[in-house]
């Protein structure tokens, strides 16, 4: 499906990128790196019908591969749907020769992230004037071991309802404001059958592997 886009607005997002400047390291890096905006070029050309009809006519009258335009771009990743719950899987792997070995450094993530700055200006289940969308940490899945073995934890909030949360994935309203109470819970490590509860600290500290978080705003 190709859909056109005013080019002033195209790239633009819910909150400034500019000033994020993202610590590396962290799940804000990431996100920015994820969401970059790519120059295609050269063998990256993107073929361009409207190009290629301006040339050769219409594209039955094409009849070599060779006729096709092919132009630079700009290419970018943004978020267009807010989900009720968001999902961050983290690549902890990478190529070492002809085998894969396993990335332990830590991310820092943080409780409470927004995620403006990643979402396409006209993002569809954010209301008109909103400049932030925020989302509370509340489940952390961790992996101890090598890429042969190893063990897979988990860290999770017990927390009060989020009644906004319930409207957004039920009945497909806005949330219209923050609940502090969903922030506010207690953690608690689970092993196998092992459950342990911990400050916020631990789990902050934590090699995470999958991060869950849930709407507020």
């Amino acid at each position: 499906e190709v859909s056109t886009e005013d080019p002033e607005t195209a790239f633009c997002t819910l909150a400034n990128r500019e000033d994020l400047n993202p610590e590396e390291g962290s799940i804000h890096h990431c996100l920015y790196q994820f969401t970059r905006n790519e120059k295609l070029t050269e063998s990256n050309k993107l073929l361009c019908d409207v190009c290629t009809q301006r040339h050769y006519g219409p594209k039955n009258n094409i009849k070599s591969e060779n006729k096709y335009v092919y132009t630079n771009a700009k290419k970018q990743m943004l978020i267009s749907l807010a989900p009720p719950v968001l999902t961050l899987h983290l690549k902890r792997f990478q190529q070492a020769g002809f085998n894969l070995r396993k990335v332990n450094r830590h991310i820092k993530f943080p409780e409470v992230i927004d995620l403006a700055p990643f979402c396409t200006a006209k993002c569809k289940n954010v209301a008109e004037g909103d400049t932030k969308v925020l989302y509370s940490l509340y489940g952390v899945v961790e992996h101890s071991g090598t890429m042969r073995s190893g063990h897979y934890t988990a860290y999770a909030k017990m927390r009060s309802m989020n009644n906004h949360l319930s409207d957004l994935v039920l009945r497909g309203q806005f949330p219209q404001a923050l609940e502090t109470e969903t922030v506010k819970g207690q953690w608690f490590h689970i092993s196998d059958t092992y459950v342990q509860a911990v400050p916020a600290a631990k789990v902050l500290s934590s090699q995470a592997y999958l991060l869950f978080y849930e709407r507020l705003l």
